[in-house]
């Protein structure tokens, strides 16, 4: 059977017969992975902290003593949900990116057989990557993971000189860089991709464009309080992990190895795991001739460097000498930190496995009788769901939604009167609460609460403690470590939740005043200190420049792609 060379370079005009089914079954597996958020609440696991309506306060938009993990995701957060409720956001979310990932992966392998376009939307929207980042909480890197491919079919098309390439460009990189990880991961693609010695300053525009969408987490952290160093206990602490008896590096050819086994679905453990990504690896191997042969020259070489650099950050922390480097690097260099947990940037890697599996897929069954090639093809197409079939239901069921209590407003309500810093008792950065059960996550006090929140940086890693950047929560624990009461920190409000694993000490607390006294939570206010509104310095007007900066050049590239004539993706 002769192969087919239809490829990225020219892509055929898409039916509605292949459209339609790409769909479908794009949307069948996000409706299987996030059946459980058809209930009413907020899914709280982790990083993934969805409060109803989050305010608009400047520490979310510039944090002024905290490193910028989530600028600016957070000020867009606030910005949205003054319009929409943060449960329909998070559903928007969460399912935009299952959804648009299988899409995506779908239509950019080279190929015009659709069950070869099925089998890598539902590989790539089902692979171990994606189930610990969802189960971790990290819903602002899935968005990432899912422009990722209708950016590098967009850096494409631009080398190819199509109409409107540029526009898209900008616009499939715009939700990666709500994170400084998925800016990072947008940018190397690009830089990667789309240069090219005839269109020199057409390569320098969008590679322009494309850094200044992460202009505002680099504005912040060079304004922060924080400093750019991290603790260099948090390269072990977050280093790739071995899910089975294969060891780390195979985990991260599996696409999976989260530092975290909490965030690691069970099914990772099973024995048979490392033979099925033997399975996808040699695939892998025999589609990579393909690929080469259908995209233009030089642009599957690209491809795999990125997939390198990505596998090379990711496993990084456990090569002989990796971690050394890494624990200088954090601590020496700015912003260094953001290599500790290197398994995230593994999505390109991803990517590429799951285009060249698909492609040695078809290669396989060219050669074998035709009714057993549906049986293959088949086989194939149920593999990733056979092999972690516990990602169903919402990484079976623990994502499943829960109410605020009502402590929760009534005290955002009666701080909101009064600004003013407050500080969430006991000290923890992540928390078990009752009403959200057999589940931790992240304090969602800064998220819910109007003003500044001081919440423990301090992160816990089994027998690990990583220290964290803010100087003022360093601060306060200098002064209750020496047994002096809350009073003696300066802040204006205390919060205490209730029904944790520890309790505040009385002592602690005393000379304050109960403003609220809830079975969740109680509300103190310190009389010695007096409302003052948050006047915001030359730093945070750098970064509301910066981000507004980056939202013209995506509203200027959806204006341009509106005025453009639809392209065949």
């Amino acid at each position: 059977m002769v192969e087919q060379t239809t490829g990225v370079e020219a892509p055929p005009v898409r039916r509605a017969r292949d459209t339609v089914p790409l769909y479908a079954v794009a949307a069948a597996v996000t409706v299987l992975v996030l059946a459980p958020l058809a209930a009413p609440g907020y899914a709280l696991l982790y990083d993934m902290v969805f409060v109803p309506r989050q305010p608009l306060s400047w520490d979310l938009v510039a944090p002024a003593q905290t490193l910028p993990r989530a600028v600016p995701m957070d000020a867009l957060m606030s910005l949205v949900t003054q319009l929409v409720p943060g449960w329909a956001v998070q559903r928007v979310a969460l399912g935009g990116a299952v959804l648009l990932a299988a899409v995506g992966a779908g239509r950019l392998v080279p190929t015009e057989r659709l069950a070869v376009r099925l089998l890598a939307a539902v590989a790539y929207a089902w692979t171990p990557y994606l189930a610990e980042r969802l189960l971790i909480g990290q819903w602002g890197l899935l968005l990432a993971y899912a422009a990722l491919p209708w950016l590098v079919r967009a850096a494409l098309d631009l080398r190819a000189g199509r109409d409107g390439a540029l526009a898209r460009v900008v616009l499939a990189a715009a939700p990666a860089a709500i994170t400084p990880t998925g800016g990072l991961i947008a940018l190397g693609t690009v830089a990667l991709l789309v240069p090219d010695r005839t269109r020199l300053r057409r390569s320098a525009l969008v590679v322009g464009g494309v850094a200044l969408l992460n202009a505002p987490w680099v504005t912040a952290a060079l304004v922060t309080g924080a400093g750019g160093s991290s603790d260099p206990a948090g390269v072990a602490a977050f280093a790739a992990r071995s899910e089975n008896w294969a060891g780390p590096l195979v985990a991260l050819a599996g696409t999976g190895g989260v530092w975290s086994a909490q965030a690691t679905p069970a099914s990772r453990a099973a024995p048979l795991v490392p033979l099925a990504t033997l399975i996808l690896l040699v695939l892998a191997g025999v589609g990579a001739g393909l690929l080469r042969r259908r995209v233009p020259p030089g642009v599957a070489v690209r491809l795999a460097v990125l997939a390198g650099i990505a596998c090379l950050l990711a496993a990084l922390g456990v090569l002989p000498g990796g971690a050394a480097v890494l624990r200088w690097a954090v601590v020496h260099l700015p912003g260094a930190g953001l290599l500790r947990d290197g398994q995230k940037f593994l999505a390109p890697y991803a990517l590429l496995l799951v285009v060249c599996a698909a492609l040695g897929a078809e290669r396989l069954v060219a050669r074998i009788d035709r009714e057993v090639a549906g049986v293959v093809l088949v086989g194939l197409l149920l593999l990733p769901v056979a092999v972690m079939p516990d990602l169903a239901f919402g990484g079976a069921g623990r994502l499943r939604p829960v109410s605020y209590p009502a402590d929760w407003q009534a005290v955002a309500e009666r701080v909101d009167g009064e600004p003013g810093e407050i500080l969430a008792l006991p000290l923890s950065a992540y928390r078990a609460y009752p009403w959200n059960p057999g589940r931790i996550v992240l304090d969602p006090a800064p998220r819910y609460l109007p003003g500044t929140v001081l919440t423990d940086d301090t992160l816990r890693v089994g027998d690990v403690a990583v220290a964290g950047e803010n100087p003022r929560l360093r601060e306060v624990r200098r002064v209750l470590a020496e047994g002096r009461p809350v009073s003696a920190t300066g802040v204006r409000w205390v919060v205490v939740q209730h029904q944790g694993p520890s309790e505040v000490d009385p002592a602690t607390l005393r000379d304050l005043e109960v403003v609220h006294d809830g079975p969740f939570l109680t509300l103190y206010r310190n009389p010695a200190v007096h409302p003052e509104s948050v006047t915001p310095g030359f730093g945070a007007w750098a970064v509301v420049m910066a981000l507004g900066a980056a939202l013209l050049v995506v509203m200027a590239a959806a204006i341009s792609a509106l005025h453009r004539r639809p392209t065949a993706w």
